[in-house]
């Protein structure tokens, strides 16, 4: 019986390194236990699973995509999270929520039925980009307010920054919980706030998920044409394409497309001329290059304050293919 899992929600704003985190994380876990991490993001295509992606079977990655975990309540988030436990059965759940979501609304209603006494919440961590917080950037009021819930948080790219500035960070964004200074690749498991031992409350019922629940296509029915999907919201727009893997780009020429769009968050996973790589930049920064190990398919996902021209996106992707 699946009951008193410990569960980490990982949360923080678009580009502060959660991913990078967890991917460390999980570098840590013990060979005897299973753990299972749950995605969520903005865009369509789910970035973050391959981004995350391993040869280490003892890790089980679930993805819900398309919105923000703020509906809790909603069927994506608990057949996301159901098949999940269902199938992973872990010993440790992490939950990385998007960077436009709310993060307070989800960890109350992880502990309140059906996931009462299925899983042990542990208290809130936060990710912050502590340069980028240096030049006044403001954190939305979803993430504020997770800021003041948190009782673990990490500063991340704080190792460049001197005292004084650090200072300033610790007055103008007051943290309740504890403040690492530190990258996100060097905290440990132990670094994690721990709760109180789980409670004797009834285990609840795990929701089986429904047969017809939505799953993005997995087949090119054209190899040469991409899968794409776009979610348009108040707060913000995304595109996000698929490509087959045979499918390969030149690794500079879409370097030089990507950062000349604005966007406020890209991050990509593909088959270059150089190798499988992935990628990803906040607020149009430089993209930062590393080898990927995933194989499945390109995959390549783009948010914006605002809707932009898609033609014009296809055809500036279009010219960075090879062949």
């Amino acid at each position: 019986m699946l009951q008193h899992i410990p569960t980490h929600v990982i949360a923080g704003p678009l580009g502060a390194g959660k991913t990078t985190l967890i991917r460390h994380l999980m570098q840590q876990r013990p060979a005897n236990e299973r753990w299972a991490v749950l995605i969520n993001e903005f865009g369509q295509i789910g970035l973050d699973a391959a981004l995350l992606a391993t040869a280490d079977d003892g890790i089980a990655l679930g993805e819900v995509v398309g919105g923000c975990l703020c509906c809790v309540n909603g069927a994506p988030f608990q057949v996301g999270l159901a098949r999940l436990l269902r199938h992973a059965k872990p010993d440790r759940l992490f939950i990385e929520p998007s960077g436009l979501g709310h993060p307070v609304q989800l960890l109350q209603q992880l502990r309140q039925a059906p996931w009462l006494g299925v899983l042990d919440v542990q208290p809130l961590v936060m990710v912050l980009d502590a340069a980028a917080l240096i030049t006044e950037q403001r954190l939305a009021p979803s993430q504020a307010d997770a800021l003041a819930h948190a009782e673990g948080v990490v500063m991340n790219k704080a190792c460049a920054l001197n005292g004084q500035q650090r200072l300033w960070i610790s007055e103008t964004w007051r943290a309740t919980g504890r403040v690492l200074w530190t990258d996100a690749d060097h905290v440990s498991l132990a670094d994690l706030p721990r709760g109180a031992p789980a409670s004797d409350a009834p285990v609840g019922h795990i929701l089986a998920a429904p047969a017809s629940a939505p799953i993005l296509p997995t087949m090119w029915l054209d190899p040469a044409v991409p899968i794409f999907e776009i979610n348009d919201q108040a707060h913000a727009w995304s595109i996000g394409w698929r490509w087959h893997p045979s499918v390969e780009f030149d690794r500079q020429a879409l370097t030089t497309f990507v950062q000349q769009l604005g966007a406020k968050r890209a991050k990509l996973v593909i088959h270059s001329d150089e190798g499988w790589l992935s990628a990803n930049a906040v607020d149009n920064q430089r993209l930062r290059w590393q080898t990927s190990e995933w194989r499945r398919d390109s995959r390549l996902e783009l948010i914006f304050s605002a809707a932009q021209q898609t033609a014009a996106l296809q055809a500036g992707l279009a010219a960075c293919r090879l062949g």
